[in-house]
């Protein structure tokens, strides 16, 4: 069955699943301007790292509509109006990179967005500019999540037993997915593969949204909590980790999910590969390691409360990082739309031919 899309620009209005009623309603949130789809972000209705960062570029678009039109009634020049409508562009932008640090993507498509805009010489003519960047942003994605589960697939034998956390799928990304994209493209060879999906505390992205994506792909999925990992590992009922990325520093050293890291000490005791799916725009070698990366901290009633009911008690006191780093001695391999690296990021890219 076609995929339910998680990002939908139509007639001026960014449609975003609100992927907090997954997996038991399907809804969405229009977005008519920058400030709603930063909300958007924020309140995870819109998430994971390629997701955001193309609902970004399409919030600058909404921006740049808004601007534009004032622009042009202004009682100013030109040259004026333009130079102020860049500012105004500049403040959304970073409105919206500052809803969610720790995924690079949302940096990225925004920088390329702006970079866009410094080539045009007007309002009228950004806008334009910022409608086709946008949907190239996305169309890209969808090309380079396809190009991952190609080389990813190679490394998944028949018969594999697969862990995965969080959600690396096609709710992650415009379509397709980086950790799903690999175990879709696996299956859609005819290789049959289990899928392990690790419910993902504390905000259940593994149990809501992974489970869900395989299950309405046909894919097996059996669903287990984050601390049974270890049990199933221990079993030999796993062959491979696969996970996606937030951010991956030039050191190869990988921002996720938090609960990441644990996973791939457990993958590194029990002698089974760990893989990461990160497009190229996840990888920032600007970035020296991972002690550079911020880590993003959430609401505490995201743990303490569970589908809304108090499970903690009142006032305690919580330490909630939605994300930590996976240090690149612990990761097997990164698979990108160019192909697959070991160790250093910025070392393996320039083996595989790509100047980042």
């Amino acid at each position: 069955m076609p995929r339910v899309p998680a990002i939908v620009w139509q007639d001026g209005v960014l449609r975003l699943l609100d992927q907090r009623r997954l997996p038991l309603e399907i809804a969405y949130v229009d977005c008519q301007n920058h400030g709603a789809v930063a909300h958007a972000i924020k309140k995870m209705v819109v998430r994971g790292a390629p997701a955001i960062g193309s609902a970004a570029a399409y919030g600058l678009l909404l921006a740049a509509r808004a601007f534009a039109a004032c622009s042009a009634s202004a009682a100013c020049s030109a040259e004026q109006s333009f130079d102020q409508f860049k500012r105004q562009l500049a403040s959304a932008a970073e409105e919206l990179r500052s809803t969610r640090p720790t995924a690079v993507n949302l940096e990225w498509a925004l920088k390329r967005a702006l970079a866009a805009v410094d080539r045009t010489g007007s309002p009228a003519e950004a806008v334009q500019v910022l409608e086709r960047e946008a949907a190239l942003i996305a169309s890209e994605d969808i090309e380079s999540n396809r190009a991952i589960g190609k080389y990813g697939a190679a490394l998944v034998k028949d018969g594999a037993n697969i862990i995965t956390h969080c959600n690396a799928g096609a709710l992650a990304t415009v379509d397709y997915g980086t950790a799903l994209g690999v175990i879709r493209a696996a299956h859609e060879e005819g290789k049959r593969i289990h899928v392990y999906a690790d419910e993902t505390r504390p905000y259940l992205q593994g149990a809501r949204l992974t489970a869900w994506e395989l299950m309405q792909d046909g894919i097996p999925v059996t669903l287990i909590t984050d601390n049974m990992a270890a049990w199933v590992m221990s079993f030999k009922k796993a062959d491979m980790v696969i996970v996606g990325a937030d951010r991956v520093a030039a050191n190869g050293d990988v921002a996720n999910k938090i609960g990441t890291y644990g996973l791939a000490v457990l993958a590194n005791y029990h002698k089974i590969p760990f893989y990461v799916a990160a497009p190229l725009s996840s990888i920032d070698l600007s970035i020296e390691s991972g002690q550079n990366i911020i880590i993003e901290e959430r609401d505490p009633e995201e743990v303490t409360h569970v589908a809304g009911q108090q499970v903690a008690p009142s006032g305690v006191t919580v330490f909630n990082p939605a994300f930590d780093v996976t240090p690149a001695a612990l990761v097997t391999a990164v698979i990108t739309e160019k192909g697959i690296f070991s160790g250093n990021a910025a070392a393996g890219l320039k083996s595989l031919g790509v100047s980042h």
